[in-house]
């Protein structure tokens, strides 16, 4: 009966959301988070919600002497290329540093920093040397040869590396940047990661700057697949991202120094990607004027903000006609290979530059006038909604998101049984003969992966064999987490994520898709932890918020926040956990028995402040009770 209650309950949600033409920001969240899991490589962690995939790539740079393990898959194959993971990483990271608040706010700031970590840890291995970064691996024709899951994979797993003879400024420059912004992401959660990550940043970025040449002229595997326009933009993009990080003048003047040479105040762009990445230096240093710490160099700032100001009026259709194109449904529109990922990155960038404005009390100067910040917001949303199904077919360019979504994704892992329900190698030639022609639904959802989209006219074909417009990317998805958290806060204000298990194949009607993705969790709202008295100032909430299932076990993840409600500090906090079978994160044990305390860098819950802790275990719910306290 309860189950009953709760879904009625959620079908009205539904339909109160369909009725306000609002989306569920916290949920398109969610799942482009799950889609960074389907493209792991390496051995996957004992939380991956991805059921579907599994190990892959365990030998990588095994030949070549370099353990290469980890990583992300780009896209529908199985290369990890590294330009596109650099910037991947850099929006992921960027994100975190300007909608920390909330991303925590919806319970998924531990998901997203996973999903830059998985990326950093792999570039700290491809880093062994300060003049050494291993690129790419795997090779790029052989590959789109087979038709596989990554967990069967035949083809070359080769390594490319870039040195003082093979040099690659953009590829190197795009991965100091990366680890600067993810140094401040994680700040303040791991210092000294944070600091490792900048000891590399600026290892590269030196690299990067003393030793000049595009990436893909060292390794031309890589030229028809990932070809760079130039290195000048990841140059600046680089420092400027080790400003941020470092708050150190000699990067501040670097972009300064190089302003006009390297283009940074002379190009204006219409676009923002893994491969140019103007606009993004010229908003990131925009920020450093608004907020009046320009200083001597302020006259060169004033020039990369009219540059950003250009691209945000073209998008915006304010640039007295040099906008850019827009589909006739409203969709931003710059090339037929993928497009989405350009829509993803402006949304992004001018919700980023939105706030930029806002904060300083500033408005943007177009040639048609000026535009107050939260114009700018409401076209990114505009696209955001697109991609969520506010578009002429009506459909959801968000895997798994809505009622209709493309359901032949240009995806292996995706198109093929997996390995838990197959057991069984599928050749390279036998996956195209099985499965990439079979004309039915992708037997795997792959949450959260952002299609490459429509034409310019909005027309839309979901054929698996037109990866142009159904090959999800890890770089088209990165910018979406910054994306959806603020629109999610602004737009509706209260937290709307759900946890979803994926189905092992498509739903055939939207009701079954909702009961199947309840179904697995055992209390749908959250219950109060047992505790001692009622007149203790210290508030439980325990929740579920994941359930998996391994042969016939079941386990659940509890997360626990406890809330000072005193006008008072509370110190010395000691807790009772009974029942505990499995592991916890968040507390530590003390000597005595079933007792725990909170972290040593957290002992005083202040009046009003709350903490939360971690466990996963099978059966019933650990009892939680307070021992004592200061």
């Amino acid at each position: 009966m309860k189950n009953f209650v709760f879904l009625a309950l959620l079908v009205g949600v539904l339909r109160l959301q369909a009725a306000s033409a609002e989306f569920n920001y916290g949920d398109a969240l969610d799942k482009s988070l799950m889609f960074f899991e389907a493209q792991r490589s390496g051995k996957l962690s004992f939380d991956q919600r991805v059921k579907w995939r599994g190990n892959s790539g365990l030998k990588d740079g095994l030949a070549q002497g370099v353990d290469l393990v980890g990583g992300y898959y780009d896209a529908g194959d199985h290369v990890k290329f590294g330009l596109p993971m650099a910037f991947t990483a850099t929006m992921l990271s960027w994100g975190v540093i300007d909608f920390r608040k909330e991303i925590t706010n919806l319970d998924q700031m531990g998901h997203t920093l996973w999903a830059i970590r998985w990326a950093t840890d792999y570039f700290i291995k491809a880093h062994p040397q300060p003049n050494v970064l291993w690129a790419q691996v795997g090779d790029g024709n052989s590959d789109h040869y087979c038709w596989e899951r990554a967990e069967d994979m035949t083809t070359s797993r080769t390594a490319y590396k870039l040195d003082e003879n093979h040099p690659g400024s953009d590829l190197a420059g795009e991965t100091a940047a990366a680890l600067a912004a993810a140094s401040l992401a994680f700040k303040p959660y791991n210092s000294s990661y944070s600091s490792l990550l900048l000891v590399h940043a600026k290892q590269l970025f030196t690299f990067a700057d003393r030793f000049r040449g595009l990436y893909d002229d060292s390794i031309r595997n890589a030229k028809q697949f990932y070809t760079s326009s130039g290195y000048s933009d990841e140059l600046l993009w680089a420092a400027s991202w080790l400003y941020r990080a470092t708050d150190e003048e000699y990067y501040l003047k670097y972009v300064v120094d190089n302003a006009v040479y390297l283009g940074g105040t002379g190009w204006a762009m219409k676009e923002f990607s893994w491969d140019n990445k103007y606009a993004g230096v010229q908003i990131l240093l925009s920020k450093i004027l608004l907020e009046g710490h320009g200083g001597a160099y302020t006259s060169t700032l004033k020039q990369y903000q009219a540059k950003a100001d250009y691209f945000a009026c073209a998008c915006l259709q304010k640039n007295d006609g040099y906008d850019a194109y827009l589909t006739p449904g409203g969709l931003l529109y710059v090339r037929e290979w993928n497009n989405m990922q350009y829509v993803s990155a402006a949304a992004f960038l001018l919700a980023v530059y939105s706030d930029y404005l806002a904060a300083a009390n500033s408005k943007l100067t177009c040639p048609n006038g000026q535009v107050q910040p939260q114009e700018l917001l409401n076209f990114a949303k505009s696209q955001a909604d697109y991609i969520l199904g506010k578009n002429p077919k009506a459909m959801s360019y968000l895997v798994g998101y809505g009622p209709k979504y493309p359901i032949h994704v240009h995806h292996r892992g995706a198109s093929i049984a997996s390995k838990f329900v197959l057991n069984a190698v599928v050749g390279c030639v036998q996956g195209f003969d099985s499965w990439y022609r079979s004309p039915g639904a992708n037997p795997n959802v792959i949450y959260g992966a952002l299609v490459g989209g429509p034409d310019r006219n909005d027309a839309f074909l979901d054929d698996r064999s037109d990866y142009e417009q159904t090959e999800p990317t890890i770089s088209a998805c990165a910018p979406l987490i910054g994306l959806f958290s603020k629109l999610q806060s602004t737009v509706n204000g209260i937290p709307g994520s759900f946890h979803r298990q994926s189905p092992n194949s498509h739903p055939t009607t939207p009701s079954t898709y909702l009961y199947e993705t309840r179904r697995p969790r055992p209390s749908p709202s959250p219950s109060p932890s047992p505790s001692p008295s009622s007149e203790t100032p210290i508030k439980f909430l325990h929740t579920i918020t994941h359930t998996w299932t391994i042969g016939d076990a079941t386990y659940y993840r509890h997360k626990v926040i406890l809330k000072n409600t005193s006008n008072k500090p509370i110190t010395g906090l000691k807790l009772g956990l009974e029942s505990l079978t499995g592991s916890l994160w968040g507390l530590s044990k003390t000597n005595e028995k079933n007792t725990y305390e909170l972290p040593h860098w957290h002992n005083v819950l202040k009046p009003g402040e709350q903490c939360s802790f971690v466990y996963v275990q099978g059966g019933p719910q650990a009892k939680v009770s307070i021992l004592g306290q200061s």
